[in-house]
């Protein structure tokens, strides 16, 4: 079982890189790529958590393995948490960034302003990862 969880992380990290290398050179096919991923990421997740409540996966032989049920949706509210932050951050730096770098090609004064607009996008990625770490302090 464990074998076929991780195959499918495998497929799953490598069918959007084939996807952007064969049709590559083109912004609309790295959205597309991006789709391809954000969407396989959540089958996994939905598949991994079907398993974790299948009575045929994990089978629980001790009411020690029973309990680890919780842990392993803590699991992936705390993987979701750091994931879903950072492409927010992304998406957030890759906008302000550049609006940041036209600001002071324009004028140089605006550094520091640019400087904490840039700073703020990135700190959602390191709310998601406190979230993250407050999750797993629970198990």
């Amino acid at each position: 079982m464990d074998f076929l969880l991780t195959s499918a992380l495998f497929v799953t990290t490598l069918l959007p890189l084939v996807y952007a290398y064969k049709k590559r050179n083109s912004p609309k096919n790295a959205k597309v790529a991006l789709l391809i991923n954000i969407c396989s990421v959540f089958a996994l997740v939905l598949l991994v958590m079907g398993l974790s409540f299948s009575n045929v996966a994990y089978a629980a032989d001790t009411a020690a393995e029973a309990a680890t049920g919780g842990s392993n949706l803590a699991f992936i509210a705390a993987g979701l948490a750091v994931g879903l932050s950072c492409i927010g951050g992304g998406i957030a730096v890759a906008s302000s960034a550049s609006s940041a770098l036209g600001a002071i090609s324009e004028n140089p004064k605006v550094f520091g302003q640019a400087l904490i607009m840039v700073v703020l996008a990135e700190g959602i990625a390191i709310y998601g990862m406190l979230i993250a770490v407050l999750i797993l302090n629970k198990i």
